[in-house]
């Protein structure tokens, strides 16, 4: 549902998965958002009209989180499949998958400039991606699933948080 939060009245309802919603992601200029379902999909929504504009599929399990560059030109999803999946919101095609976690990935985001991701998963890690290459360039082992994950504007600063509640701060170094 979207609010106009002035009038406290509701605007309209997006209605379009067929099962749970896990995700949401508005664009940084606020027209357009995407959602991530249990149905394995990602839609992507025009927040000024309420109108689903298209349907982008590639997961084979729930899509858990997503996230989209600032720029609005792409998005990163992280899904149950253990895959996270770059999408062309232009083109509406997938450009890359990026295999290496080995549980179901919860956590995405993305650097302001857009040229990295990072990912958090079940299997107790976290992974920083180069989004040109598709290479891991920095991993982290929690104690426990990495449930969240977000990185500072500078960049290089990531903080994620783990099923035990545990909340770890991180540096990258050495990056570009």
């Amino acid at each position: 549902k979207v609010w106009d939060l002035t009038t406290e009245k509701e605007e309209f309802t997006l209605n379009g998965h067929s099962k749970w919603v896990n995700a949401v992601a508005v664009t940084a200029d606020g027209k357009r958002a995407i959602s991530g379902s249990s149905d394995t999909t990602i839609k992507v929504w025009d927040l000024t009209t309420g109108d689903q504009l298209f349907t982008l599929k590639g997961h084979s399990d729930w899509v858990k989180a997503v996230a989209i560059t600032a720029d609005g030109k792409q998005a990163i999803s992280g899904s149950s499949d253990t895959t996270i999946k770059v999408w062309d919101l232009t083109t509406r095609k997938e450009l890359f998958t990026f295999k290496g976690h080995s549980n179901p990935v919860y956590a995405v985001a993305l650097t302001a400039d857009g040229k990295r991701a990072i990912s958090g998963s079940w299997d107790d890690t976290l992974k920083v991606w180069d989004l040109s290459s598709g290479n891991v360039i920095a991993s982290f082992t929690g104690e426990n699933s990495i449930e969240c994950c977000a990185i500072a504007p500078d960049g290089v600063t990531i903080v994620a948080g783990d099923r035990s509640g545990r909340v770890y701060f991180l540096r990258l170094e050495g990056v570009e």
